[in-house]
C-alpha cells in the first residue's frame, strides 16, 4: 500500500511537469509519456527496486527534455526577426570589408543605421506578411514588391532618381510608396486586392517623373539626363507590374479567396 501511494505521488508530480512542455507538443506526446513513466514505475515495483531512482531519472531527462523543446519553440516564434536580423548583419559587412580596401566607399555611423533599418524592416515585412501563406508564387510576389520598394528608397537615398539625393523633385516617390502602402491596407493582403495595388503603385511611379518635371520644373529641367530618369522608373514600373501579375495569378488559381493560401 505504501508503495502504491508513492507511485500515485511519484505519477502526479510528473504530471505536473509534462505540463512544462510548449502545448504542441504535450499534445502530441504527452499521454504517451506519461504511461511510459507509469509503465516503467511498475515495472521497477514489480521486480522489487526501489522508486526513487527510476523517478529521479525520469525527471531530470523528462526537464531536460523541456527546457530543449521551450529553446525550440522560442526560436521558432522569433524566427521571423532573427533571419532578417542575421541577413541585415551579413549583407551589412560587405560595405564594412569594402571600406577596409578601397576609399570609394566611405559610410559612417549613420549610413549603417539607417542601412540597417531598411534592410531589417524590409526583411521583417515579408517574413510577417509570407508566413499566412504556403503559396510559392504569392511568396515570390510579396518578396518582388518589398524588394522594388526597398531599391526604391534605397536608390533615392543614396543618389537620387531625379539628380542628386538633395533634389526636392525626389520627394514625389514618397508618395508612390504612399499608393503602394494604402493600397495593401485596403487589400488587407488578398491575391487579388494586392494586384491591384501594385498595379496602382506601377502607375504611380510611371506619373512620379511627369509630375516633377511639372511642380519642380527649374530643378528638374536642369538635369542633363532627365531620359535617364525615365528609363530607371521604367524598370521600377516593370518591377512592380510583374509583382501585380504574380498576385493575379494567385487570385486567378484561387476564386473567391479572402485570404492568401
Amino acid at each position: 500500500m505504501e508503495s502504491e501511494r508513492v507511485m500515485a505521488r511519484y505519477r502526479k508530480l510528473y504530471g505536473t511537469l509534462l505540463r512544462l512542455y510548449p502545448k504542441p507538443f504535450r499534445d502530441r506526446f504527452g499521454d504517451g509519456m506519461e504511461q511510459t513513466f507509469n509503465d516503467l514505475c511498475r515495472e521497477r515495483q514489480s521486480a522489487g527496486d526501489g522508486l526513487f531512482a527510476c523517478a529521479l531519472w525520469m525527471f531530470v531527462e523528462t526537464s531536460a527534455g523541456i527546457v530543449r523543446e521551450r529553446k525550440h519553440a522560442i526560436v521558432m516564434q522569433k524566427k521571423h526577426v532573427i533571419r532578417p536580423a542575421v541577413a541585415t548583419a551579413l549583407i551589412l559587412l560587405l560595405p564594412l570589408l569594402a571600406m577596409q580596401f578601397t576609399d570609394e566607399v566611405a559610410w559612417d555611423l549613420v549610413d549603417f543605421a539607417i542601412g540597417g533599418g531598411l534592410l531589417f524592416g524590409a526583411g521583417l515585412t515579408f517574413e510577417l506578411i509570407v508566413r499566412r501563406s504556403g503559396n510559392v508564387a504569392y511568396r515570390a510576389a510579396i518578396g518582388l514588391a518589398v524588394a522594388t520598394a526597398l531599391f526604391l528608397v534605397w536608390m533615392n537615398l543614396a543618389v537620387g532618381l531625379i539628380g542628386s539625393e538633395g533634389n526636392p523633385a525626389n520627394l514625389i516617390y514618397v508618395g508612390v510608396l504612399a499608393v503602394g502602402i494604402i493600397g495593401v491596407i485596403v487589400a488587407r493582403l488578398r491575391p487579388q486586392g494586392m494586384a491591384r495595388a501594385l498595379f496602382a503603385t506601377a502607375l504611380a511611379q510611371a506619373l512620379a517623373p511627369v509630375v516633377a518635371l511639372i511642380i519642380w520644373k527649374p530643378q528638374v529641367a536642369s538635369v542633363e539626363s532627365f531620359a535617364g530618369v525615365f528609363a530607371v522608373n521604367a524598370l521600377f514600373v516593370v518591377l512592380f507590374v510583374s509583382s501585380a501579375m504574380l498576385f493575379r495569378r494567385v487570385g486567378a488559381t484561387e476564386p473567391g479567396s479572402e485570404s492568401p493560401a
